[in-house]
């Protein structure tokens, strides 16, 4: 499931604090300047009117924070002067989407965040964007500065069009600026305006459908419709498209939450800014947590170590189009982070509840800002995902909205099949149990929730389990399948037949990780009166656990270099876990005929569930193959003894590869079954385990693994794995089989060559600064290990020409000593190819 970080694109990235420092800004002339002159050949603009020529008795007046009034056809915001220059986030959400539009987007989706201010400049209010990545406290010299250097854009200019009758409001004509084709507030991104050919917004089909007004926000709904050549099936032929968004204007807190600095060892999803105020001798960033505000009602109690309920707790709706059946489920998902939530202190701090009626409550609105809700998407989309709304001033999340997919039962209903069949007679059916089905999905709800309170995944904590303690029924009623629910740890794929594990528990579980977390985020220290003076306690909480098992983050983009840090992997040891696995597929593949087929229908579910297993045979391979070149990554702080980077130990390595020799490159024929391929068809696409085999062969010969091995052999020599070695015995095990190669292993040879070409010839580096002395300098803060190496300055391409020589030789021996057609034209093709590699300019 992929994780749309947070719902949040924008404000991932800025932030500010609670401390009286000043973003970046333009000050407006004071209010009582002279009249702006215009310059020759601008349209005149209209000077204020009296209130009651403006606001007739026409008007539909919905009174809030800022009124607003609807006079026929136009819409107007009354702008109190005390809003002026507050703090405003501008929330851009989707409302409505035509079907097959745009992957994940559905209603509900956040689009674009940002802080907003309203203006005064002489006859016009604006709206300018205000941003916080760049920061220094107003008393400062250097703050004017960071306000000359980061001056925000202006949204929307505004004339005002009347004064209050009391002179303390602005009011302001907001309709062209919702109805129209205004850049901050589309449905439609760049990318989407060139996929579907949009021409045009029609002014004639969009609208303002309705503006409602509450105490601290505004909820805007219009439509935009799109003149577009190539519109989302199924209506082509219209060359239309309608998009509903809804926009929301929440005035922030005037007295921002105290922020926690975040830490590189936990797993908080974060906001940067760079405070140009602090005594140091660079532009020095500083990072904070994003969380919800949670305070005591009682802190006295509190202090004393008593749980003590919040003054405001964590409350998700339930939208009211969820199926009655699964609602218990939803709401179990949501409510069972309460017990994480103890361990920081708080008695239901988080809570699952049924929206009002209308007669309860006529105002209450799914699409109103204060309100979090789980929403039910009916999509063909599978998948499920957890965004939030927070303040880019402090982290606070304000707002939430879950969104589960109605198709991804799918998912997980060919998943428990696949994965844990073999153990679970509960899950040999396209129909799974409710209950199973509703556990699985509870479990889904609770890690969504566990973003939307700003986790990020945390792939590293599925490895604190031995792979035998997986399949002993009391551990795994107890654990599930990782220490943490935000790990992708979904199934447990390693219970064999016989271990006595009941239906759930092969279904994951909040953990031991979740309780840490929590605690570390969420505890009020009523000790520490400022952010610095919380950060010690903070750090010993890290570097001085003392339970099992010890906490560990790893960020996920790491997954590909730490073997611990894996998608949908499960257990300490891939090689031994995988091994589990493919025993569990070898006794479900026989069965997928009999388990997917009912009298009378085809093979659609056949098909889709022996593709989906070979898609679990690969991911198994990829779990193996991380381990070859892994590194592991612990990060750590200066008073913490230890390395950071640790190279995998080269026995671990070398048993990986002999495994994938095992399992990979000999054709796994228990895949292939004529049974299930009479009934699909020639192995082609996603049936082909050839193309699977070769996607194996291909990470293996990837340069960023074959640097990683050579780079250890400097920094890690005990552990190494010598880049060298590696190359030759990965060249016997795809090349030195016995007897005559099959069809699957002449396709090996062939990718083997295709790699090692590119390695002998790779694409030139991008020029650039210091191109002729070194790698560029990167912006920015880089993960080293991720960063892209420069193949042609290393050793890599000695080594593969050496390779191919060794596999050219063997070739022409193998060539003369054949009879048989296809294996002597395959050794003789293989010579021919190799001479074109090392000699692109030779004649064949």
């Amino acid at each position: 499931m992929r994780v749309r970080r947070f719902s949040a694109p924008v404000l991932a990235l800025i932030s500010t604090t609670a401390l009286p420092l000043v973003a970046q800004q333009q000050q407006p002339p004071p209010a009582g300047a002279p009249p702006q002159q215009q310059a020759p050949g601008q349209p005149q603009r209209r000077a204020p009117r009296p209130y009651a020529q403006v606001i007739t008795d026409k008007a539909v007046t919905d009174a809030g924070g800022i009124t607003v009034h609807r006079v026929d056809d136009r819409w107007f915001f009354e702008v109190p002067d005390s809003l002026v220059r507050r703090d405003f986030l501008l929330v851009s959400r989707v409302a409505g989407v035509p079907s097959n539009f745009g992957g994940f987007t559905s209603a509900g989706t956040s689009i674009e965040e940002r802080v907003v201010r309203w203006e005064r400049h002489l006859d016009r209010v604006l709206l300018r964007a205000i941003a916080f990545d760049a920061v220094a406290d107003d008393s400062l010299p250097i703050a004017l500065s960071v306000h000359n250097n980061n001056v925000g854009p202006i949204l929307a200019a505004l004339p005002i069009q009347a004064f209050s009758r009391d002179s303390a409001s602005y009011v302001l004509d907001v309709t062209d600026f919702f109805a129209g084709d205004t850049p901050a507030i589309s449905g439609m991104t760049p990318a989407q305006r060139r996929q579907y050919q949009v021409r045009r917004l029609d002014p004639a089909r969009s609208y303002i459908n309705a503006v409602r007004s509450f105490p601290l926000n505004i909820e805007v709904r219009h439509t935009q419709t799109y003149d577009a050549a190539e519109p989302p099936p199924p209506d082509r032929s219209g060359s239309t498209m309608t998009i509903e968004m809804s926009q929301s204007i929440v005035l922030l807190p005037k007295e921002p939450m105290r922020p926690r600095y975040a830490d590189a060892r936990v797993g908080f999803f974060s906001i940067e800014r760079v405070n140009y105020g602090l005594d140091e001798q660079k532009a020095a960033s500083q990072s904070f947590i994003r969380r919800w505000r949670l305070e005591p009602q009682d802190p006295a109690a509190y202090a004393r170590g008593e749980l003590v309920e919040p003054i405001k707790p964590i409350v998700y709706y339930i939208d009211p189009a969820t199926p009655v059946k699964w609602r218990p489920y939803v709401r179990q998902g949501v409510q069972d982070w309460q017990v994480a939530f103890e361990k920081a202190g708080f008695k239901n701090a988080i809570l699952a509840k049924d929206p009002p009626s209308p007669k309860e409550d006529p105002e209450w609105d799914p699409e109103d800002i204060r309100y979090s809700v789980v929403r039910w998407a009916a999509s063909l989309v599978r998948n499920a995902v957890g965004p939030s709304t927070s303040d880019p001033r402090t982290g606070e999340i304000i707002e939430s909205d879950i969104t589960w997919y109605h198709n991804h039962m799918r998912s997980y209903r060919n998943r428990l099949m696949i994965e844990t069949a073999a153990a679970n007679p509960v899950a040999r059916s396209l129909e799974i149990p409710e209950d199973l089905m509703g556990e699985t999905m509870r479990k889904v709800i609770t890690h969504e929730v566990g973003h939307a309170i700003g986790l990020p995944h945390n792939m590293v904590a599925s490895s604190s389990f031995p792979v035998d303690s997986l399949r002993k029924a009391s551990f795994a009623k107890k654990y599930g399948v990782s220490a943490t629910i935000m790990d992708y740890a979904r199934q447990n794929y390693v219970a064999q037949p016989g271990d006595g594990l009941e239906p759930k528990d092969f279904v994951r579980r909040l953990g031991p990780f979740d309780d840490w977390v929590i605690n570390w985020g969420y505890r009020v220290l009523p000790n520490a009166a400022t952010p610095e003076a919380e950060r010690k306690t903070l750090n010993e909480w890290i570097t001085k656990q003392n339970g099992w098992p010890k906490y560990r983050y790893v960020p996920q983009q790491i997954g590909g270099i730490d073997p611990r840090s894996q998608t949908e992997d499960v257990g300490d040891d891939p090689v031994r876990a995988s091994t589990f696995a493919i025993a569990n597929l070898k006794r479900v593949v026989p069965n997928l005929v009999e388990w997917t087929t009912r009298a009378g229908e085809d093979y659609k579910d056949l098909n889709e569930l022996y593709s989906e297993t070979l898609g679990m045979w690969s991911l198994y391979m990829g779990h193996v193959t991380t381990v070859i070149g892994g590194v592991q990554v612990d990060f750590k702080s200066a008073d913490q003894d230890g390395a950071v980077f640790t190279v995998v130990p080269k026995a671990r390595q070398k048993a990986a590869l002999q495994f994938l020799s095992d399992n990979a490159f000999r054709t796994p024929e228990w895949l292939t079954t004529s049974e299930i391929l009479v009934r699909l068809g020639p192995p082609l696409g996603a049936t082909s385990i050839s193309n699977r085999q070769a996607g194996v062969l291909t990470q293996l010969l990837q340069v960023g693994r074959l640097t990683r091995l050579s780079d250890a052999e400097s920094f890690d020599p005990t552990n190494a794995y010598p880049a060298a070695e590696y190359l030759a015995e990965l060249r016997r095990a795809v090349w030195g089989a016995p007897g005559a190669p099959d069809a699957n292993r002449r396709l090996l040879h062939r990718v083997y060559l295709e790699r090692l070409s590119a390695i002998v010839t790779p694409p030139t580096p991008p020029a650039g600064p210091g191109a002729g002395a070194g790698p560029p300098q990167q912006q920015g803060p880089q993960f080293p290990l991720l960063l892209p190496p420069n193949v042609q300055r290393s050793d890599i391409p000695a080594l593969a020409r050496r390779e191919l020589r060794a596999i050219q030789g063997d070739a022409r021996q193998k060539a003369s000593g054949t009879t048989d057609p296809v294996t002597r034209a395959h050794w003789l093709d293989i010579v021919d190819r190799i001479d074109a590699i090392l000699d692109p300019r030779r004649e064949r």
